[in-house]
């Protein structure tokens, strides 16, 4: 030990003679190591760590899938309300299980009403996830079967909305204007559903209670609803799935009309699988490009500990002469390698840090487990283990060369410079590899920019400049009559219309680019499905006013609904070009008929008046939906045995305005005009339709910037690693260049002969690097958009620009060494 710490005392002093060289090691191991531990902070908090709950590896999710209908590309759906009640009481395999679905409550009586997201249980949600609350307690499936009007709290509605009342228990809050009885509060930093976007997280959640509607017949067709439970001991999820299809296949003879023409089974995923899924790929692309930049940040540093090591050849003969042994000089340059990269470490450590505090707010809301990204001690136990053990490496090569310093030719050669081939060889290997790898990376970040603006050129369906959104909601308390929510609607629509700068209005009961994952089934007449599709699903939307005009949706053939399409009068819809070209390949849609529901169900048939461009529900960049438009004066009378209310009859859905001047100028007319009419009634997610859009493509944006970030990083350290190994190159060969300059070859050639050394490394990294880029381009297949994995345009020109830049870095030591004097040269050797 004390051997060590001595030789540890002599790495430290050799490096503090060099402050240069241990500052530049020390500041690109930090990069290296602070970007590779950020990124992984992510990994770790999302993809790694367990849920936050007690034995979360025993939680999962039940669902269906849905055989016979196009619900998404593996047929998975949620479950419906018969299926809630029947898993939850007719299934062994869980201690507890329990249905839930989102929902949004105009929060009042505590300063302004607002509308805040809140989640409906059933009883045995909490009880599965086994989370205790900080204060009271939660509610039972007794409260939620007896529609109980109670409440609990998340700890942060608690803290901003009611400034942590100690006294909150008990009291009673307004929600939709109802009276709610705070009964709980959940501990800090509890979270569910587990879901993307901190503006969709969950405020507060009250009992299921089902409503008449959702009790109806006819909710077995709505797969809207999600379901969690928690494994009993030595159950497994295939026990799970065999015991539910029991119950499945009961549920569906027991509501043959709804259920006719398709099969439903049921699968269960673990709970964990269910929130990181779409996250992994991203994740595991982020990994791999800042291990890029990693990998090229030791090769750096090998590369300077190699020169430094050729610098220190004739101390090194010295010291073998006297009787040093091969194993002090390997133990003395592995530790000058560990002491730089432990110091890079450290310091790369505190720069994670401060990233990943600020950067968690730049990640995109798509990305799950946002709160739980920290620090922690895995994270730092990772840092400095990535640190030693990068240290460990790139001190080897250097090492072995100095191990193998011939001392009699060292020796002889006095205070001449020499080549050393086999060190040239290294130091080729090294800046071949760098080019290799950024030139990976640079071909991640073209197909990434390729693929935004390709996604930047779709069509979207809609126009979404100069028109300005929101969301509202009409409490059923006051608004109990369907007269009282026409009146307000159709109050609302006239005065809106009537404020200067706006050209039209319309309300809707779904916005494009919103997200959309719902659909309906319906029947088109005289269409036949393929054999293995027996339902066909379209997105039902709703509108009022002058949606069509308002958000800039063009009219392809027919006319677009208006104000005589009233509910005594012809059912009508507006198809849009995908549904028409589906149900009725190659005829006129307009006169055609269709109706809501299947084969069984009893609801009227509605003609074609008009057919509209696709409007893109999701980002840009996902496929289109069939839609189809109904007016909500008909909505009732189309929807007829189904029965439930729909979204701009029941409580509410979303405005739009379309505007002659800057949108966000009318933000306060808008707002105030609402008020005007209903002054406790909140609007929610105000913003402009760009806004919204952009909003849609900014996973995409934040992949691709990330990305790019790092191709440019990686590039930048291959081009100085590069640099330094052609200066340093040029620095041991000023003799022979004197002396080739002195025989009569001119300066030109000087700089062609170190610009085709360059050139050759480049080549062959150009080389290794698009095989490497091809290979590794299969991890970014998710990620791309209306681009091939191996699109030639950008290996082409990826491969053209790192070699651009790899002349330009070998043209500076060319330019300086046809600038030597052979006189002064030769006379110095």
């Amino acid at each position: 030990m004390t051997s060590l710490i001595r030789e540890l005392r002599i790495a430290i002093r050799h490096l503090s003679k060099s402050p240069g060289f241990a500052i530049t090691a020390v500041l690109m191991l930090a990069l290296g190591i602070g970007a590779t531990t950020a990124i992984f902070s992510v990994v770790e908090g999302v993809l790694l760590r367990p849920l936050p709950f007690p034995q979360s590896d025993r939680l999962i999710v039940l669902a269906d899938v849905i055989q016979g209908a196009d619900v998404s590309g593996n047929g998975e759906a949620g479950v419906t309300v018969p299926d809630i009640r029947n898993y939850t009481r007719d299934t062994h395999s869980f201690t507890s299980l329990g249905g839930y679905t989102g929902s949004g409550y105009e929060l009042s009586g505590q300063g302004d009403p607002a509308m805040v997201n809140a989640s409906r249980l059933s009883g045995g949600v909490f009880p599965a996830l086994q989370i205790s609350p900080l204060m009271g307690r939660v509610f039972t499936q007794q409260e939620d079967d007896q529609h109980q009007q109670v409440v609990v709290l998340s700890y942060a509605t608690w803290q901003s909305r009611f400034q942590g009342d100690q006294s909150i228990l008990g009291k009673k809050i307004l929600l939709d204007r109802k009276p709610y009885v705070v009964i709980g509060v959940m501990p800090r930093g509890f979270e569910f559903p587990l879901v993307t976007g901190h503006l969709n997280r969950s405020e507060l959640w009250v009992p299921m209670s089902f409503r008449t509607d959702e009790l109806t017949t006819t909710a077995a067709a709505n797969w809207s609803y999600s379901m969690v439970g928690r494994l009993k001991d030595g159950i497994t999820p295939e026990q799970a799935v065999s015991d539910a299809t029991r119950v499945a296949n009961e549920t569906i003879r027991n509501y043959p009309p709804f259920m006719a023409g398709f099969s439903m089974r049921p699968v269960v995923r673990p709970l964990r699988e269910e929130t990181i899924e779409s996250a992994r790929p991203l994740l595991r692309t982020l990994l791999l490009a800042v291990a890029v930049v990693l990998l090229i940040a030791c090769a750096n540093l090998a590369g300077l500990l190699l020169v430094r090591a050729i610098r220190r050849r004739r101390e090194i003969a010295v010291r073998l002469a006297l009787g040093a042994s091969a194993a002090t000089l390997l133990r003395q340059a592995i530790l000058e390698s560990l002491v730089l990269s432990f110091t890079g470490g450290v310091v790369g450590l505190l720069l994670a840090a401060s990233a990943t505090r600020v950067g968690v707010q730049f990640l995109p809301e798509t990305l799950p487990r946002l709160n739980e990204i920290s620090l922690d001690w895995p994270v730092a136990a990772f840092a400095l283990g990535l640190a030693l053990l990068t240290g460990l490496i790139c001190g080897l090569a250097p090492a072995f060369a100095a191990m193998h310093t011939n001392v009699n030719d060292t020796l002889k050669e006095g205070g001449r410079t020499g080549t050393a081939g086999g060190h040239a060889r290294l130091r080729s290997a090294l800046v071949v590899a760098e080019i290799a790898v950024a030139l990976v990376l640079l071909t991640a970040s073209g197909l990434l920019l390729r693929s935004f603006e390709k996604m930047r050129e779709v069509d979207l369906g809609f126009q979404p400049d100069h028109t300005l959104v929101a969301g509202y909601g009409l409490p059923q308390k006051q608004y109990t009559t369907q007269v009282s929510v026409d009146r307000f609607n159709n109050e609302l629509l006239r005065r809106l219309q009537s404020l200067p700068g706006v050209k039209s209005v319309g309300m809707t009961s779904f916005l494009p680019a919103s997200g959309n994952n719902t659909s309906s089934a319906f029947l088109a007449e005289g269409y036949v499905p393929p054999k293995d599709q027996n339902l066909d699903l379209a997105t039902t939307i709703e509108v009022n006013g002058d949606y069509f005009r308002t958000m800039g949706i063009p009219l392809l053939h027919g006319r677009f609904l208006n104000a005589d399409d009233r509910a005594n009068t012809q059912l009508v819809v507006v198809v849009n070009h995908k549904l028409a070209q589906q149900s009725w390949p190659g005829q006129d849609p307009i006169g055609k008929r269709l109706r809501i529901g299947t084969q069984s169900m009893q609801t009227p048939w509605a003609t074609v008046v008009g057919e509209v461009a696709d409007v893109k529900e999701n980002s840009p960049d996902q496929p289109s939906k069939q839609q189809f438009y109904m007016h909500v004066n008909q909505a009732e009378t189309m929807i007829g045995s189904l029965g439930s209310p729909t979204d701009l009859q029941g409580n509410g859905g979303y405005i739009a305005i379309r505007t002659a001047v800057d949108p966000k100028e009318m933000e306060n007319l808008f707002r105030s005009t609402v008020r005007d009419i209903d002054a406790q009634l909140p609007l929610t997610q105000m913003q402009t339709m760009e806004q919204a859009l952009s909003d849609t493509e900014a996973p995409r944006r934040f992949n691709t910037a990330l990305i790019s970030s790092f191709a440019a990083a990686a590039l930048l350290l291959a081009i100085l690693g590069i640099y330094s190994v052609i200066a340093f190159s040029v620095a041991l060969r000023i003799q022979e260049m004197a002396i080739r300059m002195a025989l009569g070859s001119q300066r030109s050639g000087i700089i062609r002969l170190i610009l085709y050394s360059g050139a050759k490394l480049a080549l062959i990294g150009c080389a290794i690097g698009l095989a490497g880029a091809m290979a590794a381009t299969h991890l970014l297949r998710s990620l791309l958009f209306g681009v091939s994995a191996l699109d030639p345009v950008v290996l082409i020109l990826a491969a053209a620009f790192v070699l651009v830049l790899t002349l330009g870095a070998c043209l500076v030591p060319a330019q300086r060494a046809s600038s030597i004097n052979p006189m002064q040269a030769l006379r110095a050797e």
